[in-house]
C-alpha cells in the first residue's frame, strides 16, 4: 500500500506534527462515508498558524476492505491508505464481516471492540508523529465518545442530517419525548419545538422517534441517540461542537434555535463533485456499470425530459413496489433512468422493465454516478427516497424532487423540500406503505408539466443552486465557518 502522503506534511518540531489532526470516525455505510471523506478533504485544505491541517478517516474493517481491496489484516498497524490528501485507518467493531450485533450483549462487545481498536488507531498515529487533536464522529457513535473521554481528546459530532432533525432529536431528549411518544400514532398531530418557526407533524418527525412497530433498529438507534444528546446537553463541560451538513440559508430558524443549546457550525452542503478528488465512493461493487452507455443515452434525450429514479444504496424493492414503479413510469410516458441493483429485483419485474426498455422508453442500470446524472441537462426531476445526501445533491444541481420518504430522517427531509423550500413535492404511500404508479405519475406531472407548481419549483431550485454555489465557493461561507471551527478547537484545546 502506498506510503501515507501525510507523512510528508509534518516535518516540524523533530518530525512531530504540531498542528491540527482530525480523526473522523464513520459508520461503514455509504451515506456516512462520502460526506465524511468530503469533510476530511475540506479540513485538509485549510492551514492554521501551527501548520497544515491533517485528517484521517476511520471506517470499520469491512468497509475499509471494500474501499481498499488490497488492505491487509486489521491488526497490522501499517494498514493505512491514502488518496493523496486524506489518510484512512480501519477500526474493528468485532464484526469484520460487516454483520450487525443482534442483541444487547453483542452490541456491548462490539462497542468495546470499537473502543479498543480506535484507541489503538489513536496510539499508532501519535507514535507516527501525528497525534490526534480532535475526534469527529459521524452522527451517533457511542464508542467514539468513549475514546474521546478516555484519551482526553476534544470531541465534535458531524451531524449528517438537517438542523431541523438535530432540533427534533435534541428536544425529544430534553423535555418533549413524552409528548411526542404519546401522539406517535397520530400522523397529523402537530408538535411545536422551541425555536422552529412552524410546528412539525408527527408524520414529519424522524421515523425512529415516532416508531410504533417495536422496531429493534429504532430501539438501538434511540438508545445511542439518548446517550449522545445527554452528552451534548451536559453544560458542566465545554459544549461539544456539532458540524451540521446544512446551510444557514436553508434552515436559519433551526440553526439559530440550536445555537442556543449547542456549539453549532453549518458547514454544508458537504457533497462531492464527480470531477474532483471528493468524488463519491460507492461501496457496492459496480465494476460492470457502463457509464459511457447511460451518459450517451442521457445525451440523446431532450432537455429536462428524463425522470431519474433512485432510492439510495440500502433500499431493496418488494415485488409489489417494483411493479408499481414500473407502472408509474409507463403512465408518465417520459424517458426514465432507473437505478436498480440486481439483488433488489424480482424476476417478473425485471421482465416488465426490460419490455419497457425495448419499447425505447427508458433505461435500467445497476449503478450510476449520481452527481453526474443530476447535473445532466436532460434530467427533469428526481424520484428519491429523500436521503439527506441525495436531497442536498438535487438542491445543489437544481433538480426538482419527488420525495418518497421511508425511514430515518427522510420524512423530515421531505417536509423541508416540499413545505419549507418549495423545491419538490412529496409522494404519498397508500395504506400498505406502497408508492403507487398512479401517485408517481401524478407527482412527476406536477413537476415536469407546465402548471404553476412546476414553474414555481423550477425557479426555486435554480435559486437554491445559486445559493449553494456561493456558499461552497473558495473562501466562501462554508470555508470560513469550517475555519472558525478549527480555530475554536485549537483555543479550547489550549
Amino acid at each position: 500500500m502506498a506510503k501515507d502522503a501525510q507523512d510528508q506534511r509534518h516535518s516540524r518540531n523533530g518530525g512531530v506534527h504540531t498542528g491540527h489532526h482530525f480523526l473522523i470516525v464513520a459508520y461503514g455505510i455509504q451515506s456516512h462515508l462520502n460526506p465524511c471523506r468530503v469533510l476530511a478533504h475540506r479540513l485538509a485544505r485549510l492551514h492554521d498558524g501551527s501548520g497544515p491541517v491533517l485528517a484521517t478517516v476511520s471506517l470499520p474493517v469491512s468497509a475499509h476492505r471494500r474501499m481498499f481491496p488490497s488492505s491487509r489484516a486489521v491488526d497490522n498497524d501499517e494498514d493505512t491508505a491514502t488518496d493523496g490528501v486524506v489518510s484512512y485507518a480501519p477500526y474493528s467493531d468485532g464484526l469484520d464481516d460487516g454483520s450487525m450485533a443482534r442483541d444487547g450483549e453483542a452490541r456491548a462487545r462490539s462497542r468495546h471492540a470499537t473502543f479498543e481498536s480506535l484507541s489503538a488507531v489513536v496510539a499508532t498515529l501519535a507514535a507516527r508523529g501525528r497525534p490526534v487533536t480532535c475526534v469527529v464522529c459521524s452522527m451517533v457513535l457511542p464508542a467514539a465518545l468513549d475514546v474521546a473521554r478516555e484519551h482526553a481528546i476534544p470531541l465534535a459530532v458531524f451531524w449528517l442530517q438537517p438542523a431541523t432533525v438535530l432540533a427534533a432529536y435534541y428536544h425529544y431528549f430534553h423535555g418533549h419525548g413524552d409528548l411526542v411518544a404519546s401522539r406517535a400514532a397520530d400522523p397529523a398531530y402537530e408538535v411545536s419545538l422551541p425555536g422552529l418557526h412552524r410546528p412539525l407533524r408527527i408524520r414529519d418527525f424522524p421515523s425512529f422517534l415516532v416508531d410504533t412497530t417495536g422496531s429493534m433498529l429504532a430501539k438501538i438507534f434511540n438508545e445511542a441517540a439518548r446517550e449522545l444528546f445527554e452528552h451534548l446537553g451536559d453544560h458542566g463541560r465545554t459544549k461539544t461542537k456539532v458540524l451540521v451538513n446544512t446551510l444557514d440559508e436553508l434552515e436559519p430558524a433551526a440553526l439559530a434555535a440550536m445555537k442556543e443549546h449547542l456549539d453549532v457550525f453549518a458547514v454544508g452542503p458537504v457533497i462531492g463533485s464527480s470531477s474532483s478528488a471528493e468524488a463519491r465512493i460507492h461501496l457496492f461493487n459496480h465494476a460492470g456499470a457502463d457509464e459511457k452507455r447511460y451518459m450517451e443515452w442521457l445525451g440523446a434525450q431532450a432537455a429536462r425530459s428524463v425522470v431519474y429514479v433512485s432510492f439510495g444504496s440500502v433500499w431493496t424493492y418488494s415485488e409489489k413496489q417494483m411493479e408499481e414503479i414500473a407502472d408509474g413510469l409507463r403512465r408518465c410516458g417520459r424517458p426514465y433512468l432507473l437505478v436498480l441493483r440486481n439483488d433488489g429485483r424480482q424476476e417478473d419485474v425485471s421482465r416488465s422493465l426490460d419490455d419497457a426498455v425495448l419499447q425505447g422508453q427508458g433505461m435500467v442500470v445497476e449503478w450510476c454516478d449520481q452527481p453526474k446524472v443530476l447535473s445532466h441537462p436532460s434530467v427533469g426531476c428526481f424520484v428519491t427516497h429523500c436521503g439527506w445526501n441525495s436531497a442536498l445533491e438535487a438542491m445543489a444541481l437544481a433538480v426538482p424532487v419527488v420525495a418518497v420518504p421511508g425511514l430515518f430522517d427522510q420524512p423530515t427531509n421531505a417536509f423541508l423540500i416540499e413545505e419549507e423550500w418549495a423545491a419538490g413535492v412529496r409522494g404519498e404511500r397508500n395504506s400498505e406503505g406502497v408508492f403507487t404508479g398512479e401517485e408517481l405519475a401524478r407527482c412527476v406531472e406536477l413537476l415536469m408539466g407546465y402548471g404553476p407548481t412546476a414553474i414555481e419549483v423550477r425557479e426555486r431550485v435554480e435559486a437554491l443552486k445559486g445559493v449553494a454555489q456561493e456558499v461552497v465557493a473558495l473562501g466562501g461561507p462554508a470555508e470560513r465557518i469550517l475555519r472558525s471551527f478549527v480555530q475554536e478547537v485549537g483555543s479550547n484545546a489550549g
